[in-house]
């Protein structure tokens, strides 16, 4: 995807529909003539876009990914409130000036969250499989996509001694599913509570470049 403004490496604030900010950061390593891969990160319920930027920043400049995040429209994501809607519309503004500034590859665009931010990019993600290569999800509680489009790579990662979003409810459930329907799923489960360990941050970093 060419873009059709100049863009630097660094930490921006995107303007986006409303009072809302979205935050873009761009590693020291990227090059305008190098595609570099984007995940698009979503927080938790209470949670903001620098919450969320928080659990994977430091590996972009490693992996040389670019990270988009937003924040939700109410406390935590439109579809869990009610129904999709001001959310949907915050991030297609938010990808739309992100593919405007940067070089992005067309094979290594991921959607990524943490717990409800979590089950809204497996949810947002699913529905939209044309566009999200990757899926990331930390800790997801559910899925609830209003239709599928392809079949994009999937990321789980999940604490077995979650007590907000227990695993046996929650991940142990989700993944079966998943793999049932001919989605490629890579789980990971380790000995921890509701949280992004840093060892898993970075293997989902690493595994939205390959």
């Amino acid at each position: 995807m060419q873009p059709t403004e100049a863009g630097a490496p660094g930490l921006y604030s995107l303007s986006l529909e409303g009072e809302r900010n979205g935050l873009i950061y761009v590693p020291t390593t990227y090059r305008a003539d190098q595609p570099a891969p984007l995940v698009l990160m979503l927080h938790g319920a209470g949670g903001n876009a620098k919450d969320g930027l928080s659990i994977i920043q430091e590996w972009a400049d490693t992996f040389t990914t670019i990270v988009l995040a937003v924040n939700s429209h109410w406390q935590t994501w439109d579809m869990i409130v009610s129904d999709y809607g001001p959310d949907i519309a915050c991030i297609d503004q938010a990808l739309e000036q992100t593919f405007a500034r940067y070089a992005i590859h067309p094979n290594h665009i991921a959607i990524a969250g943490f717990s409800d931010g979590a089950s809204y990019a497996l949810s947002v993600g699913m529905m939209n499989g044309d566009l999200f290569t990757h899926l990331l999800a930390f800790s997801p509680g559910f899925t609830a996509p209003a239709n599928r489009v392809g079949q994009p790579r999937c990321f789980i990662s999940h604490g077995k001694r979650d007590t907000v979003l227990p695993i046996d409810q929650c991940s142990r459930r989700i993944v079966p599913r998943l793999q049932q329907t001919g989605y490629d799923v890579l789980y990971r489960e380790f000995d921890g509570s509701h949280t992004v360990p840093i060892e898993i941050a970075r293997e989902g970093m690493h595994w939205v470049t390959t």
